[in-house]
């Protein structure tokens, strides 16, 4: 009989709060934040792979089912799921393998493969490790790595802050949103967050090209923001930082701006339909384009803010039609396989 789990699945994993700066009061282990889906790996006698929100993956992700069953038995792994193309972190790819055909899913997993980033150990063959300090499991977790095969990773880690901010920068080409720091002496605390994370914040200047307005319906509710792509304006994402003044306020300024036509109709436009979206309202106002705000997001999906962006300031100064995605290019760095690779070093 296969060696048992020391604790019974679902659980829900230990998260992170956000912060500016990284920490450094006391001894610290930082590690990449990689941009996927996180994810607990559960061995023989019960394999499966369970979302952040207890919700199973390997219907989706078949091709991992290998690489989870390779775990020893009893063993559970805290990871993150990825797809990398071009040696660059792809979430677009891996929003698209969460799909109900089957055809579609086999499909998918010849033609966009997962990976799997292990970052911590919560059981060892049926002991019970979320008790010991994470620097225990992390030594434990670098032991069982080195006899795991493709495509499981192992996450680099350094107790150098110095290092921590080289790659906080350097990795961002790889897909890396950023970077997680966690006690080297905490122990693992599920559904609750213990750890610290610093995400990338940019500036773009936007356009406005529509609104939604609030459920309230005498107020704004968020701006839908564009970019220009040759001479039509894109939607890629929303604004909703505003305080309830503003929000009045700024409904009179923009009733004058509206008009039949926002976005343009050959790319992206708001309130297109989504399996994502299910039954929400998305209905919108569309304006002319002549109002500019500048905005600061964490992280891309494509060519959209992944969340919604943060109002940073009005600029009348500049022209809508420099507003355009070529303030969103990519920094030059290592690739995934660089970024892994640190971890031997």
């Amino acid at each position: 009989m296969a060696t048992a789990h020391p604790f019974p699945p679902p659980l829900t994993p230990m998260e992170a709060r956000v912060r500016e700066r990284l920490p450094s009061d006391g001894a610290w282990a930082y590690e990449p934040k990689w941009d996927g889906f996180r994810a607990l790996a559960w061995s023989a006698p019960d394999v499966r792979l369970d979302s952040r929100k207890q919700r199973p993956l390997l219907r989706y992700l078949p091709e991992l089912t290998g690489a989870v069953e390779a775990l020893p038995p009893g063993t559970v792994v805290d990871g993150e799921v990825v797809v990398v193309i071009d040696g660059q972190l792809h979430f677009d790819a891996l929003q698209q393998r969460i799909h109900p055909a089957e055809s579609r899913i086999a499909r998918l997993a010849a033609e966009t493969p997962a990976g799997l980033v292990a970052f911590d150990l919560l059981a060892w063959r049926g002991e019970d490790l979320r008790q010991a300090p994470f620097q225990e499991r992390r030594e434990r977790l670098v032991e069982l790595a080195g006899n795991l095969p493709r495509p499981w990773h192992l996450t680099p880690s350094t107790t150098e802050i110095d290092r921590a901010e080289d790659w906080f920068d350097r990795f961002e080409s790889a897909g890396c949103d950023g970077i997680v720091a966690k006690r080297a002496t905490d122990r693992y605390q599920p559904a609750t967050r213990a750890m610290v994370k610093v995400k990338h914040r940019r500036h773009v200047n936007t356009v406005i090209g529509g609104y939604r307005l609030h459920k309230e319906g005498d107020r704004v509710g968020s701006l839908l923001l564009g970019l220009y792509d040759k001479d039509e304006l894109a939607f890629v994402g929303h604004c909703a930082s505003l305080s309830d003044a503003d929000r009045i306020a700024l409904l009179e300024t923009l009733r004058p701006l509206e008009a039949d036509e926002g976005f343009g109709q050959a790319v992206r436009r708001p309130g297109e339909p989504s399996r994502w979206t299910g039954d929400k309202d998305l209905s919108w106002v569309p304006l002319r384009p002549e109002l500019v705000a500048e905005v600061s997001y964490d992280q891309l999906t494509g060519h959209r803010f992944r969340h919604a962006a943060r109002l940073e300031r009005w600029r009348a100064d500049v022209d809508p039609p420099t507003c355009t995605f070529g303030q969103l290019a990519t920094p030059a760095g290592p690739a995934f396989d660089e970024v892994i690779a640190a971890a031997e070093r």
